[in-house]
């Protein structure tokens, strides 16, 4: 048996420049951090020599061409396994609609999984690029490519995305104590709403492809990612939570399905009870709302959202790793 343990993830600023409409023109840039809260994947031998997929159902087919898990199946014939083997996973969060990354981290913990489960060592940047291979091309998924590679090394980084389809992960250097600070100071509140991040990707592409304007938008949100890079350990906490406020206000202007009334009026309201800004995690439309607030403030806001539930996250330093291993 085998099992792996992949974070999951909270971008801070300039998601949507890993999209190819804007980075296959211009360097895209996001910085992102992974967080303590994971996807777990276990992968054993199966005696009867079929293929048992547990995840919210249960398949049981005799070949991997047969599995209508998409990503299951697409990665067991990346790794040339036909038959004979059984997969299961938990996760912390729900996985589907939060704006966490889930998908992408599933799809890089069970390459990762799968190759220790054939003997073999996975770099993080072949179960990265290997990931965005499964779901972009092979799976026709219209999203980016920051999630994968935030799950696959874990920590904060600079991730850039170069327009002939490279990607730089560069560690954004940050202190031990800064680290604690900026945890202490960050709240999320899941806003009970959970969506298709396809469809909002989908339109935002377009928008950008389209409109120089739009373009314009997204060149400023990777001018941030370049900002914060470089000033996170340098700057106050209430600088971080304005780039991450103008990142919002930036972001809502590249599509209309990035937002709508509850959410604006959720986010009104925090900053109301102390926060200096937030963004919606994810492609937008609801999922988790990510505050940076100042610490004294948070009994505050947790009252003012009472109807709501809060997450407590911290950062992670490690990736994607194998936690078990039984022959």
């Amino acid at each position: 048996m085998i099992i792996s343990k992949t974070p999951l993830r909270i971008s801070f600023v300039g998601g949507g420049s890993d999209l190819p409409s804007y980075y296959q023109k211009e360097y895209g840039a996001v910085v992102s951090t992974a967080i303590n809260k994971y996807i777990y994947i276990t992968v054993n031998p199966k005696f009867d020599d079929k293929i048992r997929a547990s995840y919210s159902v249960t398949e049981m087919v005799d070949t991997a061409d047969e599995l209508k898990h998409e990503l299951i199946r697409e990665s067991l014939k990346e790794m040339q396994i036909k038959r004979g083997i059984e997969i299961t996973s938990i996760s912390d969060i729900p996985s589907k609609g939060t704006g966490l990354g889930s998908s992408s981290s599933y799809t890089v913990g069970l390459l990762n999984a799968l190759k220790a489960y054939k003997g073999e060592i996975a770099s993080a940047n072949y179960l990265a690029d290997t990931a965005c291979s499964i779901e972009i091309n092979r799976c026709g998924k219209k999203i980016g490519k920051q999630d994968q590679y935030a799950a696959a090394y874990g920590g904060i980084n600079y991730i850039k995305f170069n327009p002939d389809g490279s990607v730089d992960v560069e560690p954004v250097v940050v202190t031990g104590k800064k680290l604690r600070e900026i945890e202490k100071n960050l709240l999320m509140i899941y806003t009970g709403i959970s969506r298709s991040s396809n469809d909002i990707l989908i339109k935002q592409s377009k928008n950008v492809e389209a409109s120089p304007e739009k373009r314009s938008v997204m060149k400023k949100m990777v001018e941030l990612a370049d900002d914060l890079r470089f000033t996170l350990e340098k700057k106050s906490i209430e600088h971080f939570g304005n780039i991450l406020d103008e990142n919002w206000e930036l972001k809502k202007r590249l599509s209309d399905n990035i937002t709508n009334e509850l959410i604006d009026k959720m986010y009104v309201r925090a900053k109301k009870h102390g926060a200096y800004g937030g963004k919606l995690l994810g492609a937008g439309g609801g999922g988790f709302l990510l505050l940076l607030a100042p610490a004294s403030r948070h009994e505050e806001l947790r009252k003012a959202f009472r109807e709501y539930k809060f997450v407590n996250v911290n950062f992670e330093p490690a990736g994607s790793r194998i936690i078990f291993i039984q022959e």
